[in-house]
């Protein structure tokens, strides 16, 4: 067999150029090794996920060109089940090189969800994918070049599109592959290009195998997964990625040959609010207090908050706010993936859709957030403020606190806040999953990305449970909400350990913080399950710590069980070490008889 680098290398299409940097394989390379020594070696540098790649340049300048087969293909669907007429039907395939080839009405009725008509995805209509490819922000120059799906009947009706990008880069996806480039890179291989059928710089879950409502729409769905499939092939590309798809759209590509990847976001879940003051009281009370704190530094710091919608946002406000967005990427991300222009037509296309939220110091803007409206979700997309502007806590309620206000007056059920930000946690946003899927030509590397995945998998499953149950809402309200996740079962789980199984009285809670501690000692740590009160213990004396710790060990050293009588103390024992320990002031349920007890050692201690 061949060495990796001749028996599975895909030939770089010529309008790329060669990579400078790409390290050429000897031809006097070591022996050749299997598929699964390759996949082996290729593993052990899958650890190092997330570290960005340098050097991958942008090929797209190169004067050489290569013609792209943009034929369309025609595949027959049967009629499903539910059809009246059974006869099949022709439907072609084809690409084309921008949106703005597709009728705007055509797309926009591809991309209602057939599921959830009321579900409105802004992201996913003509007029905002439009605006990235007029402005220049997903073009062929930024290395987004456009090759959109769109399927046809037999009467020339758009009845499917897909929104794809062939890519010489890993930029603006939010799914982060830089170090499958890397072990591609390493075996000589070539990793970009790529396909992506994405929103670009834009990490909001959504349909992206976009399918009219018609009887056969999974039939034209599996014909666009099929020509998806065969355009890989046929430009002999490394890969092809969906990501941010929908759950259903996750469960279906399973069965195409495609991996399957979660991520993790931070939502926030509107439970019929009807004030910010009100979600609130759902909080646990230091949550409450912080956010609390935090809100009252806005108008301290003589800052107002305003928020904008449609004809509001004037001209000046976008120029305004693209000064807040240089600022930001700059600092943090290097570059910019969106131009000024954008802003502009996004504002003229979408309307009432977007939301503009800005704050004043002195009558000046000094910062601003970014927001779109959905059908049933707000989604915050982008934050700036003035280099010289520095006002703390201004970023929390921008961007989240101004957004669960506007929620609740919009009667919205979520609002998604983008891509990580584990602080979300404590300002009431939740851990939930997001979907990814990978499809790769070479079946080693798919193998050991393959396996890589599940074990990823098993580590973000367990990350979001641990995030979830130290979320900041009560208990009540964490189990509500792995009920309305699906999580049915982990949430009965829960309900049920924290009911307490006794056959007596249930004591109050008074009575358990006194004697919980001697349930442990004694065994009974199955008994009832109540992790709440075992952090709230009252403060003891030095005096009382003393006599508890001495109880304790006669406790320990007791053979006979202790029982709880129907107001939850201790029933005594016959027993001469329990006789002698004064323990009635940790177990009696009158606070009289405990003040009696302290004042008698006291009166003791001090020798009267």
């Amino acid at each position: 067999m061949a060495s990796p680098a001749v028996a599975t290398r895909h030939p770089s299409p010529s309008f790329f150029g060669p990579d400078p940097r790409r390290r050429r394989v000897s031809a006097r390379s070591p022996s050749p090794r299997s598929d699964s020594a390759r996949a082996f070696a290729f593993e052990s540098r899958l650890p190092k996920i997330g570290i960005a790649v340098k050097g991958y340049c942008n090929f797209w300048g190169d004067t050489r060109t290569r013609e792209l087969n943009t034929s369309a293909e025609s595949y027959t669907l049967t009629g499903s089940a539910s059809e009246a007429d059974t006869k099949p039907r022709e439907v072609s395939v084809a690409v084309v090189s921008s949106i703005m080839d597709i009728p705007s009405a055509d797309w926009d009725a591809c991309s209602v969800d057939s599921v959830d008509p009321d579900n409105f995805n802004p992201f996913l209509t003509h007029a905002f994918l439009s605006s990235l490819e007029e402005s220049g922000s997903a073009v062929k120059e930024t290395g987004w070049l456009p090759l959109h799906v769109v399927a046809r009947d037999e009467n020339e009706t758009v009845v499917g599109v897909v929104p794809l990008y062939l890519k010489s880069h890993s930029r603006g996806e939010f799914v982060f592959d830089q170090s499958w480039a890397e072990a591609y890179y390493s075996y000589g291989l070539e990793y970009y290009p790529k396909l992506q059928s994405c929103v670009p710089f834009t990490p909001v879950t959504g349909q992206r195998i976009l399918v009219r409502d018609t009887p056969y729409r999974d039939q034209v769905f599996e014909a666009l997964v099929k020509e998806l499939k065969s355009l890989t092939t046929k430009l002999k590309v490394s890969s092809l990625h969906i990501t941010f798809p929908s759950e259903g759209e996750f469960s279906k590509l399973k069965d195409s040959e495609f991996l399957q990847r979660i991520g993790m976001q931070y939502h926030w879940r509107n439970r019929d609010y009807r004030s910010f003051d009100e979600f609130l009281m759902d909080l646990k009370q230091p949550k409450r207090k912080n956010i609390r704190q935090e809100r009252k530094k806005i108008p301290a710091q003589n800052l107002k908050m305003k928020r904008l919608r449609g004809d509001e946002i004037k001209s000046e406000h976008w120029d305004t706010f693209y000064k807040f967005y240089r600022n930001t990427t700059d600092n943090h991300w290097g570059r910019p993936y969106l131009t000024r222009e954008f802003f502009h037509r996004l504002g003229e296309k979408m309307g009432d859709k977007v939301m503009l939220i800005v704050a004043e110091h002195d009558d000046k803007h000094v910062a601003g957030a970014l927001n779109l409206i959905g059908g049933d979700t707000l989604f915050g997309r982008l934050w700036g403020c003035l280099p010289d502007a520095y006002f703390p806590n201004l970023h929390f309620e921008a961007c989240y606190y101004q957004a669960i206000e506007a929620a609740i007056e919009l009667n919205l059920s979520k609002v998604e806040a983008g891509a990580q930000g584990e602080h979300k946690i404590q300002r009431g946003y939740l851990p939930v999953t997001t979907y990814s899927c990978h499809y790769f030509l070479d079946p080693g590397f798919g193998a050991a990305i393959g396996n890589y995945l599940a074990h990823e998998t098993a580590q973000v499953k367990h990350v979001i449970k641990v995030l979830h149950d130290s979320g900041p809402y009560k208990e009540d309200i964490l189990n509500e909400f792995l009920l309305t996740q699906g999580d049915g079962e982990r949430a009965r789980k829960k309900l049920s350990e924290c009911h307490i199984d006794i056959s007596a009285k249930i004591p109050t809670k008074k009575d358990i913080r006194y004697c919980l501690i001697m349930l442990f000692v004694q065994g009974y740590k199955d008994w009832f399950f109540l992790p709440p009160l075992i952090n709230q213990r009252p403060r003891r004396t030095k005096l009382q710590r003393r006599k508890l710790s001495q109880t304790r060990k006669s406790f320990a050293s007791c053979s006979l069980p202790l029982h709880l009588d129907c107001t939850g103390c201790f029933i005594r024992q016959a027993h001469h070490r329990l006789r002698k320990q004064p323990f009635d002031h940790l177990c009696s349920s009158s606070p009289r008889h405990r003040m009696a007890y302290t004042s008698r050692m006291n009166l003791k201690r001090k020798g009267k």
